[in-house]
């Protein structure tokens, strides 16, 4: 895997998002209120690959949902440049795959072309070619129960693909699968990415993955979740976890992370 195009590269300074003073809290029927996140500022440049990490309820879900906009912020500012807007050209991928049981995989992808109001002849040569990309090609007719977890990964991100998104938002996306399956999936993702030239913002549980994906790691503090620490990932890709510089990393994440813990 090389480095990024110098076309990538230039597109690093345009700003994709913009949050500055940002905030959020719940309000349960009980009157209770449980405040989210708290004065989260953060830039992210398009074609940026950003990774989350914080603790279990430090809000890394409602930064992706406040992005989309399926949550609206109580205080503070967020701003999408390039027109981005949710189920047009901003694709979430789920914790848990969101395909349709009842559809082949072939037309779970389809679906989401027939939403940009693709043909049906083009839909499905479409489809089949996003399959293909993901490495899913024989699997067209598959249904979901047919498919293992890490197959239905591979479907969601293709349907979330064929909205030729500029923004991607991933939430968890390879918690649930083997450390095999889940090395394939880093390296498929990466691809796609290099090839698509678009924004990711990646959350986990993961210090590694997190490295390996990131061109940026964001720490989130305990509830309320605010940003403590981030880090400028400058290793060359692919990235191997045995090395001297990635360790350093690694270490001094995880002190972060602890540090949040305590």
């Amino acid at each position: 895997m090389t480095q990024k195009t110098e076309k990538q590269k230039e597109s690093r300074y345009a700003k994709a998002i913009k949050i500055q003073k940002l905030s959020k809290v719940f309000h349960s029927e009980s009157g209770s209120t449980v405040s989210a996140l708290h004065d989260i500022n953060l830039t992210v440049n398009s074609g940026e690959f950003i990774t989350v990490l914080g603790a279990t309820g430090c809000g890394k879900t409602t930064l992706l949902n406040l992005i989309a906009g399926l949550d609206i912020p109580d205080e503070g500012y967020l701003d999408l440049n390039d027109n981005l807007k949710f189920g047009m050209n901003i694709a979430y991928v789920f914790q848990h795959y969101t395909l349709f049981p009842w559809r082949t995989t072939l037309n779970n992808v389809a679906f989401a072309l027939e939403m940009r109001g693709i043909s049906k002849q083009e839909r499905k040569l479409e489809a089949v070619k996003l399959l293909s990309k993901v490495g899913l090609e024989g699997f067209e007719n598959a249904y979901t129960h047919e498919l293992s977890g890490g197959m239905r990964q591979r479907a969601a991100i293709a349907q979330a693909l064929a909205m030729k998104p500029k923004l991607l938002l991933m939430d968890e996306p390879f918690g649930a699968v083997d450390d095999s399956t889940r090395a394939d999936l880093q390296r498929m993702i990466i691809q796609l990415w290099h090839e698509n030239q678009i924004t990711i913002i990646f959350v986990t549980h993961n210090i590694d993955e997190a490295i390996i994906l990131g061109d940026r790691v964001l720490v989130l503090s305990e509830r309320p979740g605010k940003i403590v620490n981030e880090f400028d990932v400058n290793l060359p890709r692919p990235r191997n976890h045995l090395t001297p510089e990635f360790t350093e990393f690694f270490m001094k994440i995880r002190q972060t992370l602890s540090g949040q813990l305590d």
